[in-house]
Parts: structure tokens; sequence; C-alpha cells
């Protein structure tokens, strides 16, 4: 009863007021076949038939009824199309589009300041509360931005802590929960309401070779914290960078903590690096959520001009009931969150966007459960039923997420129909371009120069141990446009983008003689 019950809510809101009827032709009989350069491909990377499934169709518009008239869906390919599959980082297609049409692309996530003090002769005089709504893109300029803001209230100093308000959440999102048990990669970063720099320390490490040292830079900045340079430069090929490099951040010693003497930390690099490295980028996550907004904000106060009269700490909290924010900032739009989500598959702001879904339809705190909701309720006003479906996280970073290739390419094709399916076309990576498409398909791209009809590939990609996934749309040489899904889930799934590539390069080509695959 509670979820007929958030359809109807769902159904009377503005977003599903202009509901599209499906495509004409939705659904039909498709060739039930492999292409044969995309076959070829499989057997050379012994991955086996039964291990890929893939759904093709053609789109085009019915030109007697003029502009708006429906689409016409020509299926070309259905190969398994119909079984679930783990799709790796392509699930967030169906993240990404539903808050496009949901939310709507300008859709901007707000992050308050509070203050249980008052400001007298530029001190403020009381502590600070931060409260997130999910921003997935409070970086290091959004921050700035922010404490502008507060600065202009005439605040010179502080006199007070930091409380991190994370209600808009439900508790058991902020618990660590990875795929791999690798917590300190950047992929694994948990959600958070108030996601500053994706927790995440970006360091910088170059090679000096007329001087033989190395340097390391690092961001966002944060307060308290002193680099340890002790690497020492080595013969060797910058690909491997890595293998001879040892970090480690660590309180300093000794360590005594204080409200009046706080943590001092430092990150220590050891090891050897290669001369021949220009640039190696480190990414790390080493501090807690508080710790680090509590670093990242003091550095954001100090650089903008401003004082403590003692360093803060920073703990969780609620902002007291009654209160009225000194500052609201509005950060990141959703189109632009959408572009990084799918261009570079970021899975911590497509996680955040999964969350927003629930957070702005039913209210805080937010959870797995009710962005399922809003997601159900959505493509069954889409007049879509994928019973196979399986959601986590909404952002592909699971070993249970599944969903079927012709269901993905349903998704595909109703994108085109809705206001902002534009939008949405763009913001997946365009092969030889940009994203994670960008270093595919260079020498086709190439042999496509002389046309007067380039291709043009846009595709998300997913990848996972075990899982290659490809989802999106292909122009081809004759400006036909294709839909395409196809999801490889197998031990060998890590050889699978020939195969992907085989059936991209297939359908620009204009898929020629598809009989003559098995």
């Amino acid at each position: 009863m509670f979820l007929l019950a958030v359809i109807i809510l769902l159904c009377n809101n503005s977003w599903a007021a202009k509901k599209t009827p499906p495509p004409s032709n939705f659904k039909q009989e498709s060739i039930q076949l492999i292409p044969k350069a995309v076959l070829l491909a499989l057997e050379k990377n012994q991955l086996p038939s039964s291990a890929i499934s893939i759904a093709v169709s053609e789109i085009s518009a019915n030109q007697k009824q003029g502009t708006k008239a429906p689409l016409v869906i020509h299926p070309l390919v259905n190969w398994r199309g119909d079984i679930g599959m783990n799709p790796a980082s392509t699930m967030k297609i169906l993240t990404t589009l539903t808050a496009l049409d949901v939310l709507g692309p300008n859709y901007r996530w707000q992050t308050l300041v509070y203050t249980d003090g008052f400001i007298r002769n530029g001190i403020l005089k009381g502590d600070l509360y931060l409260q997130g709504t999910g921003d997935p893109k409070l970086t290091p300029e959004s921050l700035a931005k922010l404490i502008k803001n507060l600065r202009a209230l005439g605040i010179q100093k502080i006199d007070g802590n930091l409380i991190f308000d994370r209600s808009a959440y439900d508790q058991d999102l902020l618990a660590s929960n990875l795929i791999d048990g690798e917590a300190l990669r950047s992929y694994n970063v948990q959600p958070d309401p108030l996601l500053y720099a994706f927790r995440t320390l970006s360091f910088e490490l170059s090679a000096n070779k007329s001087e033989e040292t190395s340097e390391i830079s690092y961001s966002p900045e944060l307060a308290r914290l002193k680099i340890v340079n002790q690497i020492n430069l080595q013969a060797g090929p910058c690909e491997d960078w890595r293998k001879d490099l040892n970090f480690e951040i660590s309180p300093e010693s000794p360590p005594a903590k204080s409200a009046t003497n706080p943590a001092e930390w430092q990150a220590t690099f050891s090891g050897s690096f290669p001369k021949d490295c220009q640039k190696a980028l480190y990414n790390v996550v080493a501090f807690d959520p508080n710790t680090f907004l509590t670093l990242g904000f003091t550095a954001a106060w100090q650089l903008a001009g401003g004082d403590w009269l003692k360093p803060p700490q920073g703990k969780s909290g609620l902002v007291p009931s009654g209160f009225k924010p000194l500052v609201q900032y509005e950060g990141s739009s959703l189109v632009d969150a959408m572009f990084d989500i799918n261009k570079y598959s970021n899975n911590v702001m497509a996680r955040q966007v999964f969350l927003t879904l629930a957070l702005d339809q039913l209210g805080k705190p937010a959870n797995v459960m009710n962005s399922e909701k809003v997601i159900q309720g959505w493509l069954q006003h889409q007049g879509m039923q994928f019973p196979e479906l399986v959601l986590e996280n909404g952002s592909g970073l699971s070993r249970i997420e599944s969903i079927s290739a012709m269901h993905m390419n349903d998704l595909l094709i109703a994108a085109r129909t809705l206001p902002n399916g534009e939008l949405f076309y763009k913001s997946l990576p365009m092969a030889g371009n940009d994203g994670t498409m960008r270093n595919r398909l260079l020498n086709k791209i190439r042999g496509w120069l002389h046309l007067k009809i380039r291709p043009e590939i846009r595709v998300k990609t997913g990848s996972l141990v075990d899982v290659k996934a490809i989802a999106g749309y292909v122009l081809s040489k004759s400006g036909k446009l294709y839909a395409v899904s196809s999801f490889i889930n197998h031990r060998n799934a890590y050889l699978g983008q020939e195969a992907h590539d085989q059936l991209l390069a297939w359908l620009a080509e204009d898929g020629p003689d598809p009989k003559a695959a098995r």
C-alpha cells in the first residue's frame, strides 16, 4: 500500500504531469544473432556467447507526421537481451535519466550555515553549524564561495567549533560498505550530505631531473597537514611509478590532542619514483568525514583572510530547532553533475543523485528504499516495467545490481522522447573525444575522417571484476541512429572491450550483413 501511495504521489507531481507515451513499434521481434566481428572477438578472448547480452535498435522519426512525430523503432539485434545482467556503471544511465526528468536540469543542492552564537566587533562567538543536502560537487571552489558569503556578514574571526548536520541521509548510509575492502580508494567513498571534495586528497608527484629531486603538492588545502618527502628518484618507466612508492598519513608525535591542541598530521612519501615521470596523481581517502571537513573548512577560512581564536574541532550534530541560516549556498546544478557522472563514471556523485531523488520527493532522511520507490514510480509512469531490475545504490558499483540489455535500451529510446533528452545524449562519453571513451576506437575514427557524415559514438561504459558493459548511441556514417546496450558477465570479462568495440564499429558502418553471424 505504501508503494502504491508513493506512485500516486509521484504521478501528481509536476514532473509527472507530462507523460510521454512509449514510442510506436516499441516492442518487436529482433534478429537473434551476434554480429560476426563481435563473435570472432569473443572467441579470440575466450568468452563464450553465453557470457554476453546485446540489444540494438535503430531509432527514427515518422517524417510524415512532422517534427514532433513519434519515434519508430526497428530492432536489429537481440542476443539474450531479456536476461538480467550486472551492468556495472551503465546503471548510472537509469539514475541520471530519472533525475533529469524528475528534478530537472537546473535543480541545485543547498548547503546551509547556522550559528548558536552572535557576531560582535567582527568576532563570531559561538559554534558554526553546516547542514548539507548532498551536493555531489562541494569542491574547494564551492567552499570558497560559501565562505565569501559568510565573510560578507562582517565576520573576521571565529571563537567556536564546527558542527556538521548530516540528517538529510539515513545514518546507515554513512557507514562503510566497501565493494572490495579498498577503504583508501576514491571509488569507494560513501555518500555524505556534506561531501567535501569527494573526501579525497589528490597528491601531484613530479620529478625535477635537473636537480635530482622530487616535488609533491596536494589539494584541497587542509589545515595542520605537513608533507614529508622521503622519495628517491630512480630510472624506470613512468607506467610503474606506484610500484616502489610508499605512503602513510598519521598524527605527529606526541599525539597530545586536546581542545586547545588538536592533532597535527603528516603525510609521508617514501620509496622510489621514476625520473621520467613529469606528473603522477596519487588519490587517497585518508580521513574520516568529520576530520576531513574540519581541516578543509579551517584552511579555506584562513585562505579567505579569516582567523580562529583557537583551532576548531569538528563533530556531528543537529541544527537546533527554530534556527535561521546565516548563509544559504546554492551549489552545483544537476546537469553539471550529470555530465561528470556519465562522462567520468563518478560513483559517489551518482549515489548522491540517487539519494537526492528520495530526499526531494519523499523527504528526509533519504535512504535506498525510498530512492528505488521514486525510480520505480518514474518507470511505471513512462509505461515501463523492469521485473529483473535490482538496485543497491544506483551507481553500478555493486555485485547485485541487475538490468537486462533490452530494458537498458528501452531507457535509451525513451530518453529521445523526453524534454531534456538531448542534454542526456550529450552527457555520454564520446569515442575518441572525452570521458571514459576518450581513447576508444581511435583508429576507426581516423578512418572515418574523409566521410561526409562522420560516425558519432556516445556510450556510457562500465567495468567491474567479471563485468564489462556499454550502453548508449551510435550515429552511423549514413546518418542512422542506433541505441545499443551490451553486458558481459564472465571471469574473462576484462578481455571484453574488443568485442564491444567491434559492436560499436559494426553499427557505425551501418551493421553490414547481420545474417553472416551465428
